[in-house]
């Protein structure tokens, strides 16, 4: 099977969630013998490192990237609200991209083509033109919920009815056109059955975020808590986290220092704010933007998730679980994952109920260590990349043979 895979932004090197969820797909498929071309947007955020493309990993995909400018511009974004366009897509409009994806399709035939955001669907008129092949949305989440999620957790203001607004424009434009496809591809059920409940006649299909599993579990975690730290990763470019971060900051870690004075807390990612950068929160260590993910994690016990607003699934918490992390997250950063509250995922909805699973935790090593070790088997066995690669597989053979 042969898959042309659009991206809204560079997924290798897989450096943050939607990154990694992207380049599950990408190995996932050439593991079971698909062909892949990577087509990709390159934006100032989020640049194609060129250098740090591994030669069979050009070879395997021939990835090519084309520049869209996604910087915010006064008078089409004005437009945009007086005509009650969703502004969130239209900036994803390029002649560039277009002329490129073009000539992809008059060089080579494609069974699917595999696109991994709504705001590439401008571009399905233009698939239809030149492709025969099937067209599959991948949902990384309901992503009008993100942004309503914020606009309700600020202040009254311009801001806080400008976001709104964007939400209420992208809610529409999704589910006017979630039909535009052959078929959908949600990470989480609940993301199924929002568009399933609203409107959606195609065929959808629940694909969670795949991880390898081969690589060993890490050996017990020390019993003595004083060796026990907290850490948190993630893109500080991206309002939910900042958000779930000033929380966790403001709100939980003061009564985390209370009941557990020993607790030290390591917070990393990148664009972090220079704000954080500087500041100076008794515990806490705030470490930037980290060259290795994994090494950063590797002799850190417990992953705290602190997000309030959100929908998909969080591919961190997954990565985590699979190093065998004890994971503390909300209600929100839980969702998509078929976890057992206290046994491999321990959640907390408000800030008192935060720092008391932390302080459980913290407090006992042992069974820190035995809720990691339950994560990680969960993982190995409902989110290994290659059965769920052959589900997805198996989702583009159904809707071809239609």
């Amino acid at each position: 099977m042969k898959v042309l895979q659009l991206c809204i932004k560079p997924p290798y090197p897989p450096v943050d969630g939607g990154t990694m969820a992207m380049d599950s797909i990408t190995q996932g498929l050439l593991r079971e013998g698909c062909e892949v071309k990577v087509l990709t947007v390159e934006t100032d955020k989020h640049p194609l490192r060129a250098d740090r493309l591994p030669e069979a990993y050009r070879e395997a995909t021939g990835i090519e990237s084309v520049y869209v400018d996604l910087g915010v511009k006064a008078v089409p974004a004005g437009v945009a609200l007086l005509c009650g366009e969703s502004y969130n897509v239209k900036r994803y409009r390029s002649e560039a991209f277009a002329k490129r994806l073009r000539e992809v399709l008059q060089a080579e035939a494609f069974d699917v083509v595999h696109v991994e955001s709504i705001f590439l669907t401008p571009y399905v008129p233009l698939i239809r033109r030149y492709s025969q092949a099937k067209v599959v949305l991948r949902a990384h989440n309901v992503e009008h919920l993100i942004w309503r999620g914020m606009a309700e957790s600020m202040s009254f203001g311009m801001k806080r009815w400008y976001i709104k607004h964007l939400a209420l424009t992208l809610r529409a434009y999704e589910l006017e056109h979630i039909n535009d496809y052959d078929g959908v591809v949600c990470i989480t059920k609940n993301d199924a059955d929002y568009f399933r409940g609203n409107g959606c006649r195609r065929p959808v299909v629940v694909v969670p975020f795949g991880i390898t599993t081969d690589t060993p579990i890490q050996g017990p975690v020390h019993s003595d808590p004083q060796t026990l730290s907290l850490y948190h990763i993630g893109a500080m470019d991206w309002m939910p986290n900042q958000e779930g971060v000033r929380w966790l900051l403001e709100e939980v870690w003061p009564v985390v220092r209370r009941e557990v004075p020993q607790a030290r807390l390591y917070l990393a990612g990148r664009k972090m704010p220079e704000t954080l950068l500087k500041a100076e929160v008794e515990g806490v260590t705030v470490v930037g933007e980290v060259p290795d993910a994994r090494e950063f994690i590797a002799d850190k016990q417990i992953n705290v998730v602190p997000l309030l607003s959100g929908s998909g699934m969080r591919v961190k918490i997954i990565e985590a679980m699979s190093m065998g992390k004890a994971v503390v997250t909300t209600t929100v950063g839980a969702q998509g994952i078929d976890y057992t509250d206290g046994e491999n995922l321990l959640i907390a909805d408000s800030a008192e109920q935060f720092a008391r699973q932390i302080g459980r935790l913290v407090a006992d090593g042992d069974y820190c260590h035995r809720v990691g070790e339950a994560a990680a088997r969960l993982v190995a066995e409902e989110y290994d990349e290659r059965k769920l690669s052959r589900l997805l597989i198996k989702f583009y053979q159904e809707i071809t043979e239609r």
